[in-house]
């Protein structure tokens, strides 16, 4: 399976936030998340599609600069 699931910490890590960052982003709708039991967790897809979407954004608001 390649859909890893992440929790919180290992998707800080992985961004090289802090954890208190990624549990505001997360909180906040910007990160995309879900809870289990209380504690966030992360499909690793999802993360790496999120990223590809805040690179396109940051290049068009450049460009329009």
């Amino acid at each position: 399976m390649t859909d890893e699931i992440l929790t919180l910490k290992e998707v800080a890590d992985y961004l090289k936030l802090a954890e208190k960052t990624a549990y505001r982003l997360a909180a906040e709708g910007k990160l995309p998340g879900f809870k289990v039991g209380g504690s966030w967790r992360f499909k690793q897809a999802d993360i790496q599609s999120w990223i590809e979407k805040q690179k396109a954004s940051s290049k068009s608001n450049i460009e329009t600069e």
